[in-house]
């Protein structure tokens, strides 16, 4: 099975910004069996202190985050690529079961197969206790508006 995910490797400057804002998009979702489509069969992630492997632990893990985080509302920024690597500055929020408000920042290291599909990704993740009244991400549930202003606009 050929599966292709464009923008493809190598990456130039405009297909790292589309392969980043197509992974935002998807991540805001919330739909764990689609996200887990633009990684290989066998992708290996780091994501704080869990490690991963394969599609099926993949969506599981995303399907455990998201019945926990609330709200959920994520924006990324390219942060440097090369060939077939793209490095990622990311901040989410998102409130907890009692109601308690996260930002969650964080940089993510990407590495894709010929195909587009990402086969490992290496994430380091810092949660803030913020209040309502300090939350930056206001948009409606799912794909961040193109007017809504990005993490260095935030000053984030």
């Amino acid at each position: 099975m050929n599966e292709e995910r464009p923008p493809l490797p190598p990456f130039d400057e405009s297909s790292a910004r589309r392969k980043v804002r197509l992974a935002e998009d998807a991540w805001n979702s919330q739909d764990p069996a689609r996200v887990a489509l633009a990684y290989t069969v066998d992708s290996q992630w780091r994501n704080r202190a869990e490690f991963l492997e394969g599609r099926e632990d993949i969506e599981a893990f995303l399907t455990r985050k998201w019945s926990c985080e609330r709200d959920y509302r994520l924006i990324k920024e390219l942060w440097a690529f090369t060939g077939n690597r793209i490095a990622v500055r990311f901040a989410y929020e998102c409130r907890d079961a009692n109601g308690q408000w996260f930002r969650a920042y964080g940089n993510e290291n990407w590495e894709f197969d010929e195909h587009g599909l990402m086969r490992r990704r290496i994430a380091s993740i810092n949660d803030l206790p913020i209040d309502e009244s300090d939350r930056l991400f206001h948009w409606p549930s799912g794909r961040r508006p193109d007017d809504h202003p990005g993490l260095t606009d935030l000053g984030l």
